[in-house]
Order: C-alpha cells, then structure tokens, then sequence
C-alpha cells in the first residue's frame, strides 16, 4: 500500500514539475524575426559619397546578419544588444516602440565591426564602424525600413457568402 502512494506521488511530482519547466519558454527580444531593407553610404572627413549602397539586415537569436558585410568584409553573423526598450505614445496616440542597439564583432585579422543604430517602429537609422587595428577605415550611415511580408488573404465567411446570394436578398418595396 506504502508503494503505491510512493509511485502516485513520485509521478504527480515529476508530471508537475514537467508542466512548469514547459510554461517557462524561451522568450526571444523584440527584433527577433525581423528583416529590414536598408541603404548605405559613406562618409570620409563629414563627406557623403554619392554611391549609395542597398542592404538587407536579418535578425535572429540575438545575432544580426547584413548582406553586404558579408560580402565585402566577411562577417556572417554578429551579436547585438538591446540597450534601451522602450514605449511610448507619440502626439496621434499610438504606442511606438524605440530601440537602441549596439553591436559589434571582430574577426581573426583584427578588424572589427561596430554598429550603433536605433529602430522605432519599422525604420532603422545609424551608424557603421569598420576598424582594423584599432583605426577607422570605413564608416557608413545606414537608414531603411522593415521588409513587409505578403499580405494576408482575407477569407469570407459563410454568412457574408450567403448575404452576397441573390437568391436571399430581401427586397423593402
């Protein structure tokens, strides 16, 4: 008799204990999942170039990912940090999100990446450093906005359908 309270108690423990490790996920930041299509340009002395170059910038999992650092100077992925979240209603009344991130990553050869940028809502403004040795051999200004997905289809729905029936209109005199 002893035995059998000692397994339902064993088991209503290890049940328990299973449901409340599985409520605590893993809860991701806030620019998880999210793609921004940005443009860059150069600046050498306060002096903009007049190239302009497209970018795509990928988040995930606390990295970053940018199609053109990869490109030209080899970084895959580099981790940021999410130094100011924050909300806030503007004049129209609608909450806006702000962030401001960092991040940085610095390869075998010594040369390292920094970026500096804050987001609110879907726009993206900054700055890019690219160092080696410890000096400024390229410094970008980024500015761009959030890749929109597809557009959901709306569906309808029976009743609107049978509203839509010709059959079934009701017509006043």
């Amino acid at each position: 008799m002893r035995s059998i309270k000692n397994y339902l108690f064993k088991g209503t423990f290890f049940f328990a204990l299973t449901l409340l490790l599985l409520s605590f996920k893993d809860e991701k930041d806030s620019l998880h999942g999210r793609a921004f299509n940005t443009s860059m340009s150069e600046t050498k002395n306060g002096i903009v170039k007049r190239k302009v170059i497209a970018d795509h910038i990928y988040f995930k999992n606390g990295k970053l990912k940018s199609d053109f650092l990869r490109k030209k100077f080899g970084f895959k992925w580099i981790r940021y940090r999410i130094n100011k979240d924050s909300m806030y209603v503007d004049s129209t009344g609608v909450d806006v999100r702000l962030l401001v991130v960092e991040a940085s990553a610095t390869d075998e050869t010594n040369q390292t990446v920094m970026m500096n940028f804050t987001t609110l809502e879907w726009d993206i403004d900054g700055e890019i450093k690219i160092t080696k040795n410890d000096r400024l051999r390229h410094k970008y200004a980024l500015a761009g906005r959030e890749k929109l997905g597809k557009p959901k289809k709306i569906k309808k729905r029976k009743s609107e359908e049978d509203e839509s029936d010709p059959l079934f209109k009701i017509v006043m005199p």
